[in-house]
């Protein structure tokens, strides 16, 4: 009667985890409703993490300081593992991203309709499209960025990118201070956009938030495809050698992983 008692007690015991097994995984499975999605930036300079006002070599042998990094990211676009896409709402997807400030690494996405998501796209920038609606236009952002230092004036426009410091080398040997600013400059707009794979798909649920975790290779802004030297301008804000700066940012992420939590 005893030995009875116990397989009966086992068979309940087995019969309810099974059931909160099958019930999670109709949660995890499921891709009704709609849920958060965060995106976290953390940055880095090549292969270590970086370090504000730690000192870094570039490739031209100049050693800079970095003490301000701030970009706007926008458009955030997100594509299903299905290839369908869904578009962030256009009038909440502008973003200040601030290595200074530890509230301002990561970016919280809500109401994404629930999916099997594995790219994400953004842009770094503000497009020339919303900054064509004009001071009225903007929304609350105006005044954000304002208050960040990313704008020159309303009529020169958005600062894109904001990567400053002081540097010396072979010919500049006290401590200079260099700006690299991106942005619109004469007939070139410098907005661009990147598109990352993710390792693992990220699970967007009701009751799961996933967060993708970015990359932001600081040392590509000088040392991408095109090498960079501050020496001969350490303003750099304007001129032909923005749209390579431009492009460089442009390779500067990627995703290293992906919590669903």
């Amino acid at each position: 009667m005893k030995f009875k008692l116990i397989n009966t007690v086992i068979a309940v015991a087995l019969a309810i985890a099974l059931g909160s097994c099958s019930n999670d995984n109709d949660v995890v499975n499921s891709t009704e409703g709609s849920g958060s999605l965060k995106i976290k930036f953390d940055h880095r300079y090549g292969d270590v993490d970086f370090i504000m006002g730690a000192p870094y070599t570039t490739s031209q042998g100049e050693t800079i300081k970095v003490d301000n990094i701030k970009y706007i990211v926008s458009n955030i676009v997100l594509i299903k593992e299905d290839g369908s896409t869904y578009v962030y709402p256009k009038s909440k997807s502008y973003f200040i991203i601030k290595e200074q400030t530890p509230s301002l690494f990561t970016i919280e996405l809500t109401d994404v309709p629930a999916g099997n998501y594995k790219t994400v796209k953004f842009g770094i920038g503000v497009d020339q499209e919303q900054f064509n609606l004009g001071a009225a236009g903007q929304g609350d952002f105006l005044a954000q960025a304002q208050s960040e230092g990313m704008m020159w004036s309303w009529s020169a426009g958005y600062k894109f990118l904001a990567f400053e410091g002081n540097f010396t080398s072979a010919t500049v040997t006290d401590p200079t201070l260099f700006k690299v600013h991106t942005g619109q400059t004469g007939t070139h707009y410098n907005y661009t956009e990147v598109a990352l794979d993710m390792p693992d798909k990220a699970l967007v649920r009701p009751t799961i938030t996933p967060q993708i975790h970015v990359m932001a290779d600081l040392s590509k802004i000088l040392d991408g495809a095109t090498k960079i030297s501050l020496s001969p301008q350490p303003n750099i804000m304007g001129g032909a050698v923005l749209a390579s700066i431009t492009a460089n940012v442009s390779t500067m992420f990627s995703v290293d992983h992906v919590h669903n939590d």
